[in-house]
């Protein structure tokens, strides 16, 4: 009762303000209209509005209550949603969302839908539709978070996921983007090594998670984020990247190695400024790239802060992206 409390004082304080600095993990945007709208891991998953990227002002979150469905799924679930995917097709945008027991791949991958964004369109409602993918320890080598959506030049959908184990994954889905396609298509699109005395059932060291493909250039590209975030000043989350002329990769760095083999070639790490930077996204806005991902600021406490940054494109259409500014 006293947490519920507390939350609801502290949507209170927060609610119709607008922030230039906001604290997220795990962000994604989308754009309706002249706003563009922001999800991140949080309670229910926190939204955030903007007009411009630069000035956001929090809309509460997805879920006020958990979904039936990962109450019975996970035992002890505390309410917290992870590393969300928003995009938007057939009408609809769709919402994918992580639950998971932390440093275990006893692990969901849900999706809600809502035929609008704006919370005060009289339409706005989020309708929960389930698990898509579950992992379950001992049984898979794989861990079911980090949803990502990215359809292929036939208009096929597809969702890239995962976090250590034995690797990032890409499955099919149905063209209602609500479940996986049959007959089933997976395949591992990135792996870093892991050491072979490590139980099954332990997230292991090879430390890669957080897929994002993103076409451009005539290629997919597959954004990872290598070795550890959640760790305050002692984080190293960098931002890695690899390419592919098919979805289904495979995927090589700018050296040729394959991301099958722990490849990968450096897109953004920590600084002067930042602790570490990692868990992105990219997109195309109005004409411009961007890349979209939160970073543990060396001049505040190493809290977690919201980083978007223009792409550009080297003249080999490697994404060169710049930090200091």
């Amino acid at each position: 009762m006293k947490q519920s409390i507390l939350i609801i004082i502290v949507l209170l304080l927060f609610s119709g303000k607008t922030f230039s600095q906001i604290f997220v993990h795990d962000p994604v945007i989308t754009q309706q209209n002249d706003n563009y709208y922001l999800f991140c891991t949080g309670l229910g998953i926190t939204i955030w509005s903007s007009p411009d990227m630069k000035n956001w002002t929090k809309e509460g979150r997805v879920f006020q209550e958990t979904p039936q469905w990962v109450s019975e799924t996970l035992d002890d679930f505390a309410g917290h949603m992870w590393a969300p995917d928003i995009i938007y097709n057939n009408g609809q945008y769709y919402l994918y969302y992580s639950v998971s027991a932390f440093g275990k791949n006893t692990s969901c991958i849900g999706v809600a839908t809502n035929s609008t964004l704006n919370p005060q369109d009289a339409d706005y409602e989020w309708i929960d539709h389930g698990i898509v993918v579950q992992s379950v320890p001992g049984r898979d080598d794989w861990n079911a978070i980090d949803p990502a959506i990215a359809f292929d030049d036939d208009g096929q959908p597809w969702m890239s996921f995962g976090s250590f184990w034995g690797g990032l994954k890409l499955v099919k889905l149905n063209d209602d983007l609500k479940s996986i396609a049959e007959p089933q298509e997976w395949h591992t699109i990135a792996k870093r090594e892991r050491s072979f005395d490590i139980d099954e059932t332990d997230a292991g060291d090879g430390a890669l998670e957080a897929p994002f493909i993103f076409k451009k250039n005539g290629y997919y590209y597959l954004f990872v984020s290598f070795d550890y975030c959640c760790r305050g000043a002692e984080s190293t989350y960098k931002i890695m990247v690899g390419r592919a002329k098919n979805i289904k990769g495979p995927y090589f760095d700018k050296e040729g190695k394959p991301m099958l083999a722990g490849g990968g070639s450096l897109v953004l790490k920590g600084n002067e400024n930042w602790h570490a930077i990692g868990h992105n996204a990219a997109y195309t806005f109005n004409g411009k790239d961007y890349l979209v991902c939160h970073g543990y600021d060396a001049h505040d406490n190493a809290r977690q802060k919201l980083i978007i940054r223009e792409i550009k494109w080297n003249d080999d259409h490697w994404p060169v992206v710049d930090i200091t500014k």
